[in-house]
């Protein structure tokens, strides 16, 4: 059991639900009815869609296990205490497992692009694993550029439209698209603006936790941004980007409003906007690693909340 557990660990179970929850509601809340309600011919039913889901959920593992891998000296440092690698797991495991999951996501992934005809999409999977190495052994302790690619591929795990070729015609930024003679949100569009906001919550995270592991991160010569121009200034930067994610978030709900849809405007407001707010008014209160990580936590539950706006959506459309 206590192998398991620290498995389980290893791989972050939990980032890899709220992936997958995610993926889920994407695809029941927004790509579904599109068949059945407006006779789109969809690629991706239930047996495609789990086994896209299956593939990018063993991707997102075999990352973190390769992250732990590379980063058994800082977490040493910073938190000896959850340390799998080398305690729990041996490291010639950790690759093994993380060689495994790769092939079978690869794999899969190449099914999926074989039946669809366009071999392009296959570069997606094949680079973001590629990207995910590179992230451990070099990017993660550079400036920016770390927290920046894995935002990028956090958002990149929504677009499971990707895979859907009846999609493909309607990629574009149009609110409204007509299919079948009917009118219908548009379903890329709608993809995109939870990308954008999960992009902005993630870089904010992923700055927050360079934050926490401050000094673990100076002992081993990494160049992070708290690092690089001190907390205090990433602090603001911080700020700064949560203020811009609150931009759009306040825009949508006036808009919802004043067509009204009084009920997921308020959620919106409630629990998307004020705890941004609250994020802004509490994260320089103090320069600790146990604020920044409940700052850290703060926000993997605001981006919880805002998935949670899809099947709110759903059943109120």
């Amino acid at each position: 059991m206590r192998t398991i557990h620290g498995f389980l660990r290893l791989v972050r179970w939990k980032n890899l639900a709220i992936i997958l929850v995610a993926q889920v509601l994407i695809w029941y809340c927004v790509l579904l009815p599109l068949e059945t309600g407006y006779g789109l011919d969809i690629f991706l039913d239930s047996l495609h869609f789990g086994i896209f889901c299956l593939s990018t959920t063993l991707i997102a593992a075999a990352g973190y296990i390769i992250n732990d891998y590379f980063d058994i000296r800082i977490d040493l440092r910073n938190r000896p205490e959850k340390v799998i690698i080398g305690r729990i797991i041996k490291q010639r495991w950790a690759i093994f497992w993380h060689s495994l999951f790769n092939l079978a996501a690869l794999l899969m992934a190449a099914y999926l692009v074989f039946r669809i005809g366009h071999w392009w999409l296959l570069l997606i999977p094949v680079g973001t694993t590629l990207l995910l190495w590179v992230y451990s052994t070099h990017l993660k302790r550079m400036f920016i550029s770390g927290n920046v690619t894995v935002a990028v591929l956090t958002a990149l795990s929504l677009y499971i439209i990707t895979y859907e070729p009846s999609l493909y015609p309607y990629f574009n930024f149009s609110t409204l698209i007509n299919i079948n003679g009917h009118s219908t949100l548009n379903p890329f569009l709608v993809v995109t603006i939870y990308a954008f906001f999960a992009f902005m919550l993630t870089w904010i995270r992923e700055i927050v936790k360079d934050m926490e592991d401050f000094k673990g991160d100076a002992e081993e010569g990494c160049i992070t941004m708290p690092i690089k121009i001190g907390l205090r200034r990433t602090t603001l930067f911080t700020i700064v980007l949560a203020a811009l994610t609150c931009i759009p978030i306040v825009a949508a709900a006036c808009k919802l409003w004043m067509h009204g849809w009084k009920v997921l405007a308020g959620y919106i407001s409630v629990f998307l906007f004020l705890p941004l707010v609250y994020f802004i008014a509490r994260i320089n209160a103090r320069h600790t690693t146990a604020h920044y990580e409940a700052m850290s936590k703060w926000l993997k539950w605001l981006m919880l909340a805002g998935i949670m706006t899809l099947p709110l959506y759903y059943f109120l459309h």
